[in-house]
């Protein structure tokens, strides 16, 4: 055999033992990967117990027992501004069953085969040290925090506004005040993480702030004088006046809230003396006789006004039979106990607030509310249209002797009313910006109808011999032209119907 032969049947022969020798270097490693499949690796602590070879349930063991032995140490303080809540171990119960997080541990560094776990090792640069959490093992933490957040947990205040229309700042504001709510989450990461290098930890509670949906700022934005109105009552008697004040009393200091609807009858209040009303004047079929509660229909009237000039909407009017010398034609709002009634409603996203009061020649109302828009005014208008001539006089004879003690034959006369004349007439509300006229619209459409006079006659017949006193009452025939035009109806009515007498 050739040097040449020789040489490369070695070289041969060297490879397969190299070979032969990595195989077997290779299976002892792998057989002894397998064989600690079940253990951890060398290196490994936990809690600062080294657990190196052993396997899931002694690691298991050796952990819960230190953190058993240790519960006597444990003590937990957790601070909120100036308050402290401290735990001790003895608060709690202790749940040993730690192998959830042991395995967990276990699982980092050994699932997957050899190189996935080397892989592993690499990205957490073979850092083998873990603690658990005393935490972990804290039987009703849980439900001692739920407590402590009952001690901090605050709802959120809304800002709020009380509404004194007698004193001179008539808006008193409350300033709002944010809400907080322990983050329980937050907090028991913290724990977590505190109580997991040691058994003595002091936590800061993190809290969650609430935001109120009402602050002070949107509410004094929300309040502007929207309309006023006021009516005279100057030549009326004590008492009537006193009803239309004590009337428009039960508004004073009202709060309307958005899409609330107010009865002015129902705010009132029955008109009996014992409801505090006293005895004027009211309209009864046509007729002004005497009745409790007198004058409240101008209370109605005064508040209507400074509605419709608030540009709130308005659910029920009706007008007089006759009409009110106090407010222009159509602008009226008789009310009676469940017959006819003033109610309207709040169509504003905030609240509306009323103030009303009287002295010995008017009575006033203000609403106050979120202001109108920029440069706007609202204007009150009405059109007169026509004047409807009255039927004249009918008249009646006193058939149940109602009125014997003023009339007794016939031909004796007594004037129970006077015919008066009827009016159509139009409500009209413009808007206004910036002095230019934007919107016209026609809120109301009314007749007072025309009213016969009443003349009431007796019934006996005369006796032979006897003669009656001259007759001073005067027949009123239908009239023909009522001589009324827009420039004087308004002195017409006054005359006719003065403030004294009217509901």
């Amino acid at each position: 055999m050739n040097r040449r032969k020789k040489s490369v049947i070695i070289t041969v022969i060297a490879v397969i033992v190299f070979v032969g020798v990595l195989a077997g270097a290779g299976f002892f490693i792998f057989g002894e990967q397998i064989s600690s499949a079940n253990k951890f690796s060398d290196g490994t602590t936990i809690n600062g117990i080294d657990v190196s070879g052993l396997n899931k349930e002694q690691a298991q063991n050796l952990v819960a027992t230190k953190l058993i032995n240790s519960r006597n140490d444990l003590q937990l303080t957790l601070r909120y501004k100036d308050k402290a809540w401290v735990w001790n171990g003895e608060d709690f119960e202790i749940d040993n069953q730690v192998m959830p997080y042991v395995e967990n541990i276990f699982n980092y560094f050994n699932e997957g085969n050899l190189i996935q776990r080397k892989i592993k090792f690499n990205e957490v640069k073979n850092d083998k040290t873990f603690n658990v959490s005393y935490a972990k093992v804290l039987t009703g933490l849980g439900e001692k925090i739920d407590k402590l957040a009952q001690e901090i947990d605050t709802l959120p205040q809304d800002a709020t506004v009380e509404f004194k229309p007698q004193d001179k700042d008539m808006f008193v504001f409350s300033k709002e005040q944010q809400g907080v709510q322990v983050d329980k989450e937050q907090l028991c990461n913290k724990i977590d993480e505190a109580l997991s290098t040691s058994t003595k930890a002091e936590v800061e509670i993190p809290v969650i702030t609430t935001e109120p949906q009402i602050i002070q700022e949107d509410l004094e934005k929300n309040i502007a004088l929207r309309s006023s109105f006021s009516t005279s009552y100057k030549t009326s008697t004590a008492d009537r006046k006193h009803n239309v004040k004590h009337a428009l009393k039960q508004f004073n200091g009202k709060v309307v809230l958005p899409s609330e609807e107010v009865s002015f009858n129902d705010t009132t209040g029955a008109r009996t003396a014992e409801n505090g009303y006293k005895k004027a004047n009211i309209i009864l079929n046509g007729v002004y006789v005497e009745g409790t509660g007198g004058g409240v229909c101008q209370a109605s009237t005064t508040l209507y006004n400074a509605l419709i000039l608030a540009d709130l909407e308005i659910v029920e009017v009706n007008p007089h039979s006759i009409p009110a010398p106090y407010v222009p034609l159509a602008f009226d709002a008789m009310v009676s106990e469940g017959y006819s009634d003033l109610k309207f409603k709040n169509n504003l996203s905030s609240p509306v607030y009323i103030k009303t009061w009287g002295d010995n020649e008017k009575v006033y109302v203000e609403i106050y509310g979120q202001p109108l828009n920029e440069g706007e005014t609202i204007v009150r208008r009405a059109d007169f249209v026509r004047a409807i001539p009255h039927p004249g006089d009918r008249i009646v004879p006193d058939t149940n002797g109602e009125y014997a003690n003023k009339v007794t034959f016939k031909g004796e006369y007594l004037r129970l009313k006077y015919p008066q004349e009827g009016y159509e007439s139009n409500a009209y509300i413009d808007k206004y910006v910036n002095g230019e006229k934007i919107e016209e619209k026609l809120i109301r459409h009314e007749i007072y109808k025309p009213q016969e006079g009443i003349i009431i006659e007796g019934t006996e017949e005369l006796s032979d011999g006897m003669t009656l006193p001259a007759n001073t009452v005067e027949y009123i025939p239908p009239q023909q032209d009522t001589g009324i035009n827009e420039d004087n109806v308004d002195q017409k009515l006054s005359k006719q119907n003065p403030s004294n007498l009217n509901p």
